[in-house]
């Protein structure tokens, strides 16, 4: 019976001993939850004027680049000048063979000379003629007074009817050579008109192939650089065949497209006169916005820049990507892109350390000294001196808890 007893006494023992261990136990500290805080960086406010900053890709042009052509069919003579050189006003291009050249010029003045003789001939034709008529015009008369006179012997019995006939006949031989010689005369003024017109065609001929003369030896019209060569010494090239381009050092340009949404404030700033740079990133080269083109299309609008400095490097159909100046804002904020969260939403720092949401309208953009682009904003609710958090969170929220880092607080963000 004891046996039986001892393992019912041990478990007894056993749930009183876990009861009073239970009992005597000490009570744990009660769990209180404590917010997380985001660590962040954040800058200090400071509303200054700024100079915002447009980037574009331009293409450098060549407007006054002159293509040379051959006048007539000829062969090449010379061609001292290669791609790429440089040239001076004045400077022998392109030399044709003067075999080809002189050839026309020589049948056009003979032409000419051939016309002027005929002139001369047909003035001195002309004073023979008058000259003849009034001779011709006394045997007329003559002839006249002769007939009569045998009209009147033949009605008296005097001469026969045969001395009357060739007194007829002599006067319609003097009439017709008087017609003839009137014709003649009256001729003249159109006679003299067709002469001075081919004397005048020739003479334009003559003109052009004395042109062609001068054009068969090119040289540089102004200082440039010569492109586009076509022809070597020896080629035989046909009429208004390329021969090659020059553009002169100081007549570059650059066109870049300006998105349309800039294309009014760019307008009006032109009209006022104000002048816009465009700097070259890596040149430091510097264009002036001249003028918008006359064409526009949905992309945008083609800005014209003229190049304010040398041309060292640069080659028309170059590429260059260069910054806009656009016109200073006053009250801008600077901010890295970094710290905004949409497309126009930052967020302050109040003094808990808490997020608040700020809408801001987007001005552009600028580039720091150490050539990272920051943001151009404006929003009504930022005060100088406020923290705006400059660290992109995902989970960014209104009333967020955050620890500002050290980060960018106190650092300068002009430009």
């Amino acid at each position: 019976m004891l046996k039986r007893l001892i393992p019912v006494v041990i478990l007894a023992l056993g749930i009183v001993g876990f009861m009073a261990l239970r009992l005597t136990r000490p009570e744990p500290a009660p769990a209180v939850a404590q917010e997380r805080s985001w660590p962040v960086e954040a800058l200090s406010v400071s509303l200054v004027e700024h100079v915002p900053l447009l980037p574009l890709f331009g293409e450098v042009m060549a407007p006054e680049m002159i293509n040379l052509v051959a006048p007539i069919e000829a062969r090449v003579a010379a061609r001292p000048v290669s791609d790429g050189q440089r040239v001076h006003e004045g400077e022998l291009l392109v030399a044709l063979d003067d075999a080809d050249l002189f050839p026309p010029l020589r049948q056009a003045e003979a032409e000419v000379a051939d016309l002027e003789a005929q002139l001369e001939n047909e003035h001195i034709r002309h004073d023979n003629d008058r000259q003849v008529l009034a001779r011709e015009r006394e045997i007329l008369a003559s002839a006249t007074r002769q007939l009569e006179r045998n009209r009147a012997l033949v009605a008296r019995n005097l001469t026969s009817q045969a001395d009357l006939d060739v007194a007829r006949d002599n006067v319609a031989r003097a009439q017709l050579n008087v017609t003839s010689r009137e014709s003649a005369v009256a001729e003249f003024p159109s006679r003299l008109a067709s002469l001075e017109a081919r004397l005048a065609r020739t003479q334009v001929m003559l003109a052009t192939a004395q042109r062609d003369l001068e054009r068969g030896r090119v040289h540089a019209p102004f200082e440039g650089r010569v492109t586009r060569v076509q022809v070597a010494p020896g080629d035989h090239v046909a009429a208004r065949a390329p021969l090659l381009s020059l553009y002169p050092i100081d007549g570059l340009e650059m066109r870049a497209r300006i998105p349309q949404r800039f294309r009014a404030e760019i307008e009006e700033h032109l009209t006022q006169g104000t002048p816009l740079l465009a700097i070259a990133e890596r040149s430091e080269q510097r264009f002036v916005l001249e003028r918008l083109a006359g064409e526009s299309d949905p992309t945008g609008t083609e800005a014209i820049f003229s190049l304010e400095s040398q041309a060292h490097g640069l080659r028309p159909g170059s590429m260059v990507t260069v910054q806009l100046e656009r016109p200073a804002v006053a009250n801008a904020l600077a901010v890295p892109y970094a710290a905004l969260h949409g497309p126009n939403l930052l967020y302050r720092i109040n003094g808990d350390n808490r997020l608040e949401r700020q809408h801001v309208e987007r001005l552009g953009e600028i580039q720091k000294d150490e050539g990272e682009r920051w943001l151009l904003v404006r929003a009504e609710e930022l005060n100088e001196g406020d923290r705006v958090m400059a660290t992109h969170l995902p989970n960014a929220m209104q009333g967020l808890r955050v620890e500002v880092t050290d980060g960018l607080v106190g650092k300068g963000i002009n430009p």
